[in-house]
């Protein structure tokens, strides 16, 4: 793969995981990009990637913008815990951008939290209680029943699949809600894929699936779950991508996390296991 293949994959990749616009070049052959940090909108980095990227590191030149918004020398502080974060995510030959937003944004929230850094005006006065909006919270309702698989980790990628007995559609959805809501990591995760199969009165049966950006993985599961012959059940495998391409291996490590979290949580028989048990009669 060329130095420019290369580049371009990295923006591809990181453009369809953060919002289009993330990363962009700047010059023809992409080796000077601007990279806008999801953790702090307003400020741009400038990128420049060396001839031989991934084998040599990127370098964070300084900033490329900075909104209005932003207090005078945050922008500063920013591009040096980029610079320490990027010396100690990057490792040589391996895309590491994804790493690095991912460590940036923990890297700053940490440093909020300890008090050294303040991204806010210090002029501005606090708001004034009238002007603080209510938001109504949602009744998540009890924790789901989950069944944990174990971690399936590839390339730096790191897959979990859980199962839970579901009754309804609205549940199943209200069970993925109340995950998103309460576990920080798999709300942080890149993809959080869900497929359902539930049994009805009547003769009535639901089918649904969701793929969160990881295009065809949620139909793919639906698939494993026909296929398995499962009922009244649900699937959601989470994946943190670790910025190394995993290609149609991806859909293989999501079903074998989907199956193996099935059959510990009791909803299908181990196969593997039965085939054994048959050899050896």
């Amino acid at each position: 793969m060329s130095t420019n293949d290369a580049i371009q994959d990295e923006i591809i990749s990181i453009n369809s995981i953060f919002e289009e616009g993330t990363l962009l070049a700047l010059n023809n052959d992409s080796t000077l990009c601007s990279l806008r940090l999801p953790s702090l909108p307003d400020i741009t980095l400038r990128i420049e990637f060396p001839q031989d990227y991934p084998d040599a590191p990127p370098s964070v030149l300084g900033t490329q913008s900075v909104g209005q918004d932003v207090p005078k020398g945050f922008g500063s502080k920013v591009v040096d815990v980029v610079r320490d974060v990027l010396a100690r995510v990057y490792n040589p030959g391996e895309a590491c951008i994804y790493d690095l937003l991912e460590e940036v944004r923990e890297a700053i929230e940490k440093a909020e939290e300890d008090g050294g850094f303040q991204r806010d005006r210090q002029d501005e006065p606090p708001p004034e209680a009238s002007d603080v909006l209510e938001v109504p919270t949602m009744d998540l309702g009890p924790e789901p029943p989950w069944v944990i698989g174990p971690q399936i980790t590839e390339k730096k990628s790191v897959f979990l699949a859980r199962v839970a007995p579901v009754t309804s559609p609205d549940q199943a959805k209200q069970y993925v809600a109340h995950l998103l809501a309460m576990d920080k990591k798999a709300a942080k995760a890149t993809h959080n894929m869900t497929a359902w199969r539930i049994k009805g009165p009547n003769d009535t049966s639901y089918q649904d699936c969701d793929d969160d950006g990881e295009t065809a993985a949620g139909g793919r599961m639906l698939h494993l779950m026909q296929l398995m012959d499962v009922w009244n059940v649900m699937v959601v495998v989470t994946r943190w991508y670790g910025g190394i391409h995993l290609g149609p291996d991806r859909f293989r490590i999501i079903n074998t996390a989907s199956r193996e979290a099935l059959v510990l949580g009791g909803f299908a028989k181990d196969t593997k296991e039965e085939s054994k048990k048959k050899g050896k009669k």
